[in-house]
């Protein structure tokens, strides 16, 4: 049966079962998927939502495809140039550096932990996350669109894009476009996880977008108690362990706090 925590908007606290704080204390296999909602808490818009100003006119899923960027490479580019301009004014909040601690105190305890994102801002690696599964890539790299080999980008250039300094080649975003296939080895490290871990955390994705979306339900199949922290209703909701109705920002410390006593180094 599932049991719910509510948000309390008065008091700030949480009545956080007993049940699920033994079990984190106590798993061996953590697993923790994340998506745009614990971006969103840091201001990073999401990706419909960065369709703003100049942009405003622009489809992003037609921005977004290997096609786009063969027919206006120079457009494709200018756009992701903005967007990570957005990111970088973007800090890690109070979820990510808990995610963070929590990953140190379970490897502390000998158990396992493995955090996989659906975003590609990089800011659980800034919090301190490591050993970080991008199923999306990360919008701060860059790779050649010709071999897909990651380099660094020569910000001195005055191409736009710049150029590969291998191939002369253009050089992309390392981020999944629409119609490409995710990595294969991060796809099947999530799998793999999926399918051992003891415990896994949802924390704010819808669950729609495939293949993150089946994560929690592999985990599910295979006897894992399935927590969901989301402000909102998700399809996995009904069918989660636990839901925990708040933000990541706040519910994740609260969390910290209640299993070991601590807060995120950032508070």
């Amino acid at each position: 049966m599932e049991n719910r925590t509510e948000h309390n908007p008065e008091t700030q606290r949480f009545q956080i079962p007993p049940e699920l704080i033994h079990t984190l204390q106590t798993a061996c296999q953590l697993a923790v998927l994340t998506g745009a909602g614990i971006s969103a808490e840091s201001g990073v818009p999401t990706f419909r939502e960065a369709q703003t100003g100049l942009w405003s006119r622009y489809d992003p899923q037609e921005l977004a495809t290997p096609q786009a960027f063969r027919r206006d490479p120079k457009l494709v580019w200018e756009w992701y140039t903005w967007r990570r301009n957005l990111v970088s004014q973007a800090d890690p909040n109070a979820g990510h550096h808990a995610l963070a601690k929590m990953e140190k105190l379970v490897k502390e305890n000998n158990s396992r932990f493995t955090l996989i994102t659906q975003n590609v801002d990089g800011l659980h690696q800034r919090a301190g996350s490591e050993g970080v599964i991008e199923l999306h890539g990360n919008i701060n790299r860059t790779k050649c669109f010709l071999e897909g080999i990651p380099v660094e980008e020569n910000e001195s250039s005055e191409d736009i894009p710049p150029r590969c300094p291998v191939c002369g080649g253009p050089l992309r975003p390392d981020v999944v476009w629409f119609g490409e296939n995710l990595s294969a080895q991060a796809l099947k490290s999530a799998w793999d996880i999926a399918q051992t871990c003891d415990l896994f955390f949802s924390i704010g994705t819808s669950t729609v977008i495939e293949p993150a979306a089946s994560l929690p339900h592999i985990a599910l199949n295979q006897g894992a108690i399935v927590v969901e922290i989301n402000p909102s209703d998700t399809p996995l909701t009904p069918l989660a362990t636990y839901v925990l109705r708040a933000p990541a920002g706040e519910i994740l410390p609260a969390l910290l706090l209640s299993a070991w006593g601590k807060l995120p180094n950032s508070q």
